[in-house]
């Protein structure tokens, strides 16, 4: 049962890597392949087309829900039970009855959206053929036939990536982009940039990474309007763009730094200056403040020994991950 009240935004790391989801706001039938350094990803839609990046956000609010019950202490299921209206709430949308057909729309297409891998989450590298959920079904409807409660199954992909704890935590004010390559680029900025200085990439390479259909003289279109109305409105949180040439350089902004450095207030213990200099060694080239801060919202209780934990995680953080 999904009833923990507010709880914090999370995607699994594999999804905002890769471009599973269509940028499309129209049904999307195309079939697509991406490959990079050894990953390959296909993706192929249902007659309902395939799951959108706003169908997405129904997999971050189980997902959210799922890493703040492991903080319970709870065993996470790959089937929940969650209220429709908590989950458009949570998720800044409407909640009138347009929004629960979209609601509806969504479920088929992320049912529909077929995906074969080798992209292994929490350790587990499927070959097999997979939707993005296995099911979703309504349990108890209201009066005028709206959905009350929802039961979901996702896929074990999803499940693997909870169980490994290889998500990141999402600003709230993601909910708040409507426009897909918005999400898309900011996916990509808290994936590769993280609390990092700086982090750049090649405009092509982008606009690989983010699934765009747009030819790329239209893509740096779209880019350069994305960066100059956050120039005037700073709309996009966390990150702040720039594209000079063919060159698109991420930068965290000071809010972002400020609130993802602070400890969690429940684990305001600190850790050795030295802890810090064999974190570097057992992950090298990896932002260490930014592993602590996923460490920490990991945890479900204060450890006996922070040092020793904090060093046993960075240790699997990179056997698991590699060189960044």
């Amino acid at each position: 049962m999904c009833d923990i009240f507010d709880a914090v935004p999370k995607a699994d790391a594999a999804s905002m890597e890769h471009p599973v989801f269509s940028l499309s706001t129209k049904p999307d039938l195309r079939e697509r392949e991406y490959k990079n350094k050894g990953s390959w990803l296909k993706v192929a839609p249902s007659i309902k087309g395939l799951a959108t990046v706003h169908d997405r956000d129904i997999l971050i609010y189980c997902i959210s829900q799922m890493m703040a019950g492991k903080r319970e202490g709870r065993t996470p299921s790959k089937t929940l039970r969650l209220k429709a209206f908590d989950l458009l709430t949570a998720t800044n949308r409407q909640t009138n009855g347009q929004a629960y057909d979209g609601l509806k729309a969504a479920f088929e297409r992320l049912r529909g959206t077929t995906i074969s891998t080798n992209v292994t989450t929490g350790g587990v590298e499927q070959f097999d053929v997979f939707g993005l959920i296995d099911k979703a079904a309504v349990k108890r409807a209201t009066r005028d036939g709206r959905m009350a409660e929802v039961e979901i199954t996702l896929s074990d992909w999803l499940l693997n990536a909870v169980n490994g704890n290889e998500v990141l935590t999402l600003n709230r004010r993601y909910f708040q982009l409507r426009k897909p390559l918005e999400r898309r680029l900011y996916d990509l900025a808290r994936k590769h940039c993280g609390q990092q200085h700086e982090w750049q990439i090649g405009l092509e390479k982008l606009r690989s990474k983010t699934g765009s259909s747009s030819t790329p003289k239209e893509f740096k279109r779209l880019l350069s309007k994305i960066i100059e109305d956050d120039q005037a409105h700073s709309h996009m949180p966390d990150y702040s763009f720039r594209l000079d040439a063919d060159i698109v350089t991420v930068n965290p902004k000071p809010e972002f730094t400020e609130a993802y450095t602070s400890p969690a207030p429940q684990l305001s213990f600190f850790l050795k200056d030295e802890t810090y200099a064999q974190a570097r060694e057992a992950a090298p080239r990896w932002d260490i403040q930014m592993i602590e801060r996923e460490w920490r919202e990991w945890m479900t209780e204060p450890p006996k020994n922070p040092d020793a934990a904090f060093l046993g995680f960075c240790r699997k953080w990179f056997e698991k991950r590699g060189t960044p």
